[in-house]
């Protein structure tokens, strides 16, 4: 049986949820079950690639929120930070002018996964250039931009308790290859 800890991620969720998502895991049947659900990985492979992406849905719903001037992925969030993504705003004086500049990082880990989950996660950064606290306004935000951010947050924590009781990526570049 898996141990209890490896669904630290579902914290919050009612124990029979932790419960079957230990269970499936514990059966081996939660990696089929999120392939079939999430079937492919998401095309946006590079920092240019996902600015393009962060800049489009920035732009079809919060136009009035001030520019980003950095979108990347960032190997060292989850790891450092335990964060899946981060925004940030940093202010400086340039001559008698202050400047803002903004940016989100999103975690390497979403480099290989599924379009939804990448989704999730921008959505979440996008949100806080709104609404800084995560209250009932941030999660109306996130809906506004992404009407299944709830189930897709669960199934996100869901994928990550599956890697944190050891089992390997489902949407890398080498699972592909071995599926072949």
């Amino acid at each position: 049986m898996t141990p209890r800890g490896s669904v630290n991620y579902l914290a919050g969720y009612p124990e029979d949820l932790a419960a079957q998502v230990r269970r499936l895991i514990a059966e081996g049947r939660l990696a089929a079950a999120l392939l079939q659900k999430y079937p492919q990985a998401h095309a946006v492979r590079t920092d240019s690639a996902l600015y393009d992406y962060v800049h489009e849905l920035k732009n079809a719903y919060l136009r009035n929120a001030g520019q980003l001037s950095k979108v990347s992925f960032d190997s060292k969030l989850h790891i450092i930070q335990n964060a899946l993504g981060t925004h940030t705003s940093i202010s400086r004086i340039q001559g008698g002018k202050l400047k803002s500049k903004r940016e989100i990082r999103v975690a390497t880990l979403f480099k290989e996964a599924p379009p939804e989950f990448l989704r999730m996660i921008v959505v979440h950064e996008l949100a806080h250039m709104k609404e800084r606290a995560h209250d009932k306004a941030f999660y109306q935000l996130c809906r506004h931009m992404e009407p299944e951010y709830f189930q897709l947050e669960f199934d996100l924590r869901t994928y990550l308790s599956y890697l944190d009781a050891g089992c390997q990526p489902l949407w890398s570049t080498a699972a592909v290859n071995t599926e072949k």
